[in-house]
């Protein structure tokens, strides 16, 4: 009985060690604009291996490598560290057998010539992708890859063409949907490629952009940046449509284009037209002295100077500003309405994303707008930013964004982040 007992609690351990080494030792994509055509939900790592095996047998250099932004594991076919050769190899690949084949952008700092595959132990020249021919690009084959089935769904993903089975050893073909030609080129059926990028640092941004109705002044929606999709109609008499970018660290940059008529809009500097791809560039520029930004996506617990986890993304993004450029800032703390009683704070641990370990003290609006920008400070000081860089403001409730019992009051427990010197 005990041997039986050990044996279990042996295979336990391997098992969870692992299990722990898969999820601590990911293929983590680099920066930069992979030509993709499978997607994998994390836990299935083994059917990218398959179509990558596969893929590799009928004579393509493909890889695969995960993406921590969206949790999923892509196969791709060639790396690019510009969006414009990406782009120009994506249309060449849709032409030679993978109907669905997308460009996976990866925001972060590109490295420019090299970059390493993340599935193999080799290093790939970029530059070099650029100048294949078309006959280059795949093999010719009558067969049609493409995603196996079993994938989690992904709103940028196409549908698969290839299936695999229960055995994941048979593939069954498809047939691809009908190729629609339109004999005038609208937004409505034209493929739209929002590109997010700072060309002063070779950098590709993560960010949101807010699409528009020029004429009434009404925003229609917000979308992802670096992201393939159809822009919606704003049913106007002009068809104009502002798209307006924002991303935590930069300035805003507005750009126009016109529904019904984009072709027109080509000769603007900043959209490119990429095969069937409209390509439309926001060239972001870094904050400058003078400027203040919401830190939208910090978030607190109740009566308290603790941040929820999920705020690690964008204090990670203030953090980069920070080390990027020799700013100084001032943090200024806003709270919803006049409060006075308990506050919840850091303790002794120095806990900045939990109530353990917290102190509880009594305070005012005020002293609560003070201790959430002290522990952001608190944040980036442990990051290594000298703290002479970092000034505090506390402001309590006496500048509201919204009335405090309104839908919107919630918003007005934020810190802004101004500029003092760049």
């Amino acid at each position: 009985m005990k041997s039986i007992r050990s044996a279990t609690i042996v295979l336990s351990l391997i098992f969870s060690l692992t299990t722990s080494y898969s999820q601590d030792h990911k293929k983590e994509l680099s920066p930069g604009y992979y030509v993709v055509v499978g997607a994998y939900a994390s836990t299935r790592e083994n059917i990218a291996q398959l179509y990558v095996d596969r893929l590799q047998a009928e004579g393509h250099d493909a890889s695969y490598g995960f993406n921590e932004a969206r949790n999923m594991y892509f196969v791709y076919l060639r790396y690019f560290d510009n969006l414009k050769s990406a782009l120009q190899d994506m249309e060449k690949t849709r032409r030679n057998n993978f109907p669905d084949a997308w460009v996976r952008v990866v925001a972060g700092d590109v490295a420019v010539g090299k970059q390493p595959v993340s599935g193999k132990d080799k290093v790939l020249d970029a530059t070099d992708n650029a100048t294949k021919k078309d006959d280059d690009i795949a093999p010719k084959d009558t067969s049609k890859p493409g995603k196996p089935d079993g994938m989690d769904k992904d709103e940028t993903l196409p549908p698969p063409v290839v299936q695999i089975t229960a055995s994941d050893s048979a593939f069954e073909v498809t047939e691809n949907e009908e190729i629609i030609q339109y004999d005038t080129m609208t937004l409505g059926n034209t493929e739209v490629f929002l590109s997010l990028f700072n060309a002063r640092n070779n950098r590709i941004v993560s960010g949101d952009v807010q699409v528009v109705d020029t004429e009434r002044a009404k925003q229609i929606t917000k979308v992802k940046g670096n992201e393939y999709l159809l822009l919606p109609d704003p049913k106007s008499k002009s068809g104009q449509l502002t798209l307006i970018c924002e991303a935590f660290g930069y300035r805003k940059v507005q750009q126009e284009i016109n529904y019904p008529l984009p072709l027109a809009d080509t000769v603007k500097p900043f959209i490119d037209l990429m095969g069937t791809t409209l390509v439309v560039n926001f060239d972001l520029i870094r904050y400058h002295k003078g400027d203040i930004a919401t830190l939208y996506n910090v978030y607190f617990y109740n009566d308290a100077a603790l941040m929820l986890p999920e705020s690690r993304y964008e204090l990670q993004t203030l953090l980069q500003m920070m080390e990027e450029l020799p700013y100084r800032i001032k943090l200024h703390g806003h709270t919803n309405g006049n409060y006075h009683g308990r506050i919840i704070s850091l303790g002794p641990d120095k806990n900045l994303f939990s109530l353990d370990g917290s102190q509880n003290s009594i305070g005012t609006a005020k002293d609560l707008s003070r201790l959430r920008a002290e522990v952001i400070k608190e944040f980036l000081v442990g990051k290594g930013i000298a703290a002479d860089r970092i000034e505090v403001k506390a402001w309590g409730g006496k500048r509201p964004l919204y009335d405090k019992h309104s839908a919107n009051a919630k918003k007005n427990v934020r810190v802004e982040v101004e500029i003092l010197e760049d």
